[in-house]
């Protein structure tokens, strides 16, 4: 995708990845149309922010009509807890409105469509297993299941000509996420400057190993898939770090000595705990600074 000559869709544009997504395809010189269901607020001339519910077909459609969409990243979702407490309104939008976007892509002759999926596709793996993309998808919740049968359904529709491509991807992490549910992700590199007592609070019990990835690593995966020539694979897991829960602790204590990391007796269900990303670090030669070394810049603010 030619960044100087076309418009990219970014669907969830005012989430905690869209936000990182916008930015980079800004600084690469494309065009953005930042879709999302809460209202925007700014504009610029390569930048268009439009309100649209995926579940509506005629607003949907609109968008189509008015910008000439040439790629697609895919990231409006209902996250895991919401989905739990509405799952009707989850598969509406995670599905239904997945496919309203594929027709959309169908139709108006899109080239890419970046699909933002999820390592909960996996479900809960052994220990000691290392996950591939080769791996069996076994979702244990809505939200997984949802971003399997999204995969599938892209998969589907490359017999139209869409290049459907989706990135697997772990716990972002990051300033700016706006969880309730999941505070500490954010928190980790909030609070690292903090001259006054503060705490974390981690779900997970010390010994348990999580899979974390900064979200602009995830930003720099997905624009990079948008952008690619022609992708090898149809999926990828995205590059993250199996970080043991304790060491994480351990870090942010040390790094700050006003912030304590109370850690609670959870267990990472529903996902893998180590990840083989060895297809897409090799094919598109990417690289990260680990976690801990993301996290030190916080600290010293």
């Amino acid at each position: 995708m030619d960044a100087q000559n076309n418009t990219a869709l970014v669907t969830g544009g005012r989430g905690f990845i869209g936000r990182a997504v916008v930015k980079l395809l800004q600084r690469s010189g494309c065009g953005v149309v930042s879709l999302d269901a809460t209202p925007g607020t700014s504009s610029s001339a390569s930048r268009h922010e439009i309100e649209c519910d995926l579940t509506n077909v005629r607003q949907l459609q609109r968008v189509f009509e008015i910008e000439a969409i040439s790629g697609i990243i895919h990231l409006a979702a209902i996250l895991p807890t919401a989905a739990q407490r509405e799952p009707a309104r989850a598969t509406g939008v995670n599905v239904q409105g997945s496919l309203h976007l594929l027709e959309m892509a169908r139709g108006f002759g899109v080239r890419r469509f970046v699909f933002g999926s999820s390592l909960s596709v996996y479900g809960t793996c052994a220990e000691d297993q290392v996950v591939t993309e080769a791996c069996r998808a076994a979702p244990e919740d809505l939200y997984g299941v949802a971003k399997l049968y999204v995969e599938q359904l892209g998969e589907a529709y490359r017999q139209y000509g869409l290049d459907f491509v989706s990135l697997r991807i772990g716990r972002v992490v990051g300033s700016g996420a706006r969880s309730a549910s999941s505070a500490w992700r954010s928190q980790i590199f909030e609070l690292l400057g903090s001259k006054d007592a503060a705490e974390i609070v981690v779900p997970y019990v010390g010994s348990e190993r999580i899979l974390l990835v900064h979200v602009d690593d995830v930003a720099r995966m997905l624009v990079g898939l948008m952008q690619a020539e022609r992708p090898a694979h149809t999926v990828y897991n995205a590059a993250c770090e199996s970080v043991v829960v304790a060491d994480l602790k351990r870090e942010v204590e040390g790094l700050n000595s006003n912030i304590r990391v109370e850690l609670g007796e959870a267990y990472a269900c529903g996902n893998p705990r180590l990840l083989d990303s060895s297809r897409f670090r090799q094919e598109f030669g990417f690289q990260m600074l680990p976690i801990f070394e993301q996290l030190k810049p916080a600290a010293e603010k």
